[in-house]
């Protein structure tokens, strides 16, 4: 059966800067505003469709100014091309140019976007996937100094999120002294969830680990240099806590290689970092043969990110986590539509065709943009 057409007569690229409440701290750096990048892809017949991304230098080596201009190059490719095949799509952008998964999972967003409105249903269910579980987020405490971030985590258990995460993987011994803080100032009932942001190098890490057991610790993604991740399985087997693979975890490549050396007990998979929701099917298909469990992150884009982010993680039991907090430290909001926060952590869903996200016009006449 041949793919019905919808041909791409325009794509519009344009640069999303928001100031950030707060600065975002981890052992990569700090950020003090979201720097993304907004993909719209106009049909000839009419309907269009939105993708984000949320570059970052330090994890998927790009900037917002690189995927503006790898942008163009992929706008000048599509255009023409039909918007539902998506596996073709892929494809073109994956021959013209490597890497540069963040701008490409954009395109890829948007895509999908269109996609699920010409078949009429909410992204998730076009991905295969039911609205029978409820998302709820954790929210993070950057690293810093101990009493602040106990002070922080003690914010956000009274705010009603379920879970927190830390940021760690600055000096492992004071990283212990940081979880004992917290643990101390939230009491043991509220799970914590560590990330140390490849910090650590492996004898650091299980030592650091092996400290931490006490504290009754859900996970710890990242642990060690991603580059080392020959390493992993062996702080795995000596960490009391399960290990989480995130920037050691791109693409299914990456997925299959970390499943073949048992160095993992989670994938945090992130679209940015997959170059999409095509290639992170893929990751979740190899998880759910293998028994990997599953969180879906973010870097710092904004809800209309997150709602794809919302959508996909209905698309699998095995996905059980999600860390969708970065929206909510925007200064300013500039989605219509998209998800809901709702008290305590819970994000719902928009029950309507395609990703129910877009941004408004009024911000969009605000931004650098430029139209092919």
């Amino acid at each position: 059966m041949s793919l019905p057409t919808l041909t791409i007569a325009q794509v519009e690229l344009y640069k999303l800067s928001i100031p950030l409440v707060e600065p975002f701290i981890t052992s990569l750096g700090r950020d003090d505003n979201a720097e993304n990048v907004l993909v719209k892809i106009l049909t000839k017949e009419g309907i269009t469709g939105f993708g984000e991304c949320s570059p970052y230098m330090p994890i998927n080596g790009e900037s917002i100014d690189t995927c503006f201009a790898v942008g163009q190059y992929f706008s000048k490719l599509l255009k023409g091309k039909n918007a539902l095949a998506i596996e073709e799509c892929i494809i073109a952008m994956d021959k013209l140019i490597y890497g540069n998964t963040s701008i490409k999972s954009a395109f890829d967003m948007a895509l999908y976007d269109i996609a699920a409105q010409q078949a009429h249903v909410p992204l998730y269910q076009f991905l295969g996937g039911k609205n029978d579980k409820t998302i709820i987020t954790d929210y993070t405490v950057s690293i810093g100094d101990p009493k602040k971030m106990a002070a922080d985590a003690v914010k956000i258990k009274n705010e009603g999120y379920p879970a927190i995460k830390i940021k760690l993987g600055n000096n492992g011994e004071t990283d212990v002294l940081r979880i004992k803080a917290i643990r101390e100032a939230v009491g043991g009932d509220i799970p914590l969830r560590i990330d140390a942001n490849q910090g650590w190098n492996a004898d650091e890490a299980i030592k650091t680990l092996q400290a931490l057991g006490q504290f009754d610790i859900q996970h710890c993604e990242e642990p060690i240099p991603r580059w080392d991740f020959m390493q992993l399985s062996k702080v795995r087997q000596a960490s009391p806590i399960p290990i989480m693979s995130d920037e050691s975890c791109g693409d299914e490549h990456d997925a299959e290689r970390l499943i073949n050396l048992k160095a993992c007990d989670y994938f945090n998979i992130k679209l940015g970092k997959s170059g999409g929701i095509f290639k992170a099917l893929k990751m979740v298909k190899l998880a759910e043969a293998n028994n990997i469990h599953l969180q879906i992150g973010a870097f710092m884009e904004s809800r209309l990110a997150m709602t794809a982010f919302a959508h996909f993680s209905l698309c699998s039991p095995m996905i059980e986590h999600y860390d969708f907090d970065t929206a909510l430290m925007f200064i300013e909001d500039p989605v219509t539509g998209g998800i809901k926060y709702e008290k305590n952590g819970v994000v719902r869903v928009p029950e309507v065709a395609g990703l129910g996200a877009s941004i408004d016009d009024s911000w969009l006449r605000k931004m650098e943009k430029i139209i092919i």
